[in-house]
């Protein structure tokens, strides 16, 4: 059946690094956008980053910007967490959209249709 699978979240002091994946299975998404949320406790889930297979843009929270890269290979999506803050510390998901072009402006989670399970990332 069609799921998504993250992995690589874990606990990292402040300025470390974590590399989360998330394997696409039992449907072909290499076409569509797809990306990452996150929400922390008592918070809305937040888009992270998204990108699709078409010009290769790439969306980033402000947040993040300059610290966390997305990326994807066939149907194995990336984010790679660099200078980790506490304020970092959430759960991450990653996701396939409804369409195959990601949107410019920031990623709402009513547009994607298939979720996994979240990883947990904790900075203390």
């Amino acid at each position: 059946h069609v799921q998504l699978v993250e992995s690589g979240g874990g606990s990292v002091q402040a300025g470390g690094s974590l590399t989360l994946s998330c394997v696409a299975s039992g449907y072909d998404y290499s076409g569509f956008c797809m990306g990452w949320f996150r929400q922390a406790p008592g918070k809305e889930r937040e888009g992270v980053a998204t990108m699709d297979t078409g010009d290769h843009s790439r969306y980033y929270a402000d947040s993040v910007k300059g610290r966390f890269t997305i990326s994807r290979d066939k149907n194995t999506l990336y984010l790679q967490m660099n200078s980790l803050k506490p304020e970092d510390t959430a759960m991450y998901y990653c996701a396939t959209a409804l369409f195959r072009t990601c949107l410019a402006n920031s990623p709402v989670p009513q547009d994607y249709g298939v979720w996994g399970q979240g990883t947990q990332v904790t900075v203390p």
